[in-house]
């Protein structure tokens, strides 16, 4: 069975592991009603509709 010779190194280890935990930015879709930027299956917080019905009342 396969054994390393040397003990990995925590750059190498701290490497490996960050290189799948890269940050992105939540997806955003628009508002059919108002055209403003929301989060997909989100209640608009501008207008306040969703699915073409107004949820929450906004003045």
């Amino acid at each position: 069975m396969a054994v390393p010779k040397q003990k990995k190194g925590r750059g190498a280890t701290h490497t490996r592991r960050s290189a799948n935990s890269k940050l992105e930015a939540p997806a955003r879709s628009v508002c059919p009603q108002c055209g403003a930027p929301k989060l997909p299956h989100h209640v608009c917080p501008n207008c306040g509709h969703y699915k073409d019905r107004e949820v929450i009342v906004t003045e």
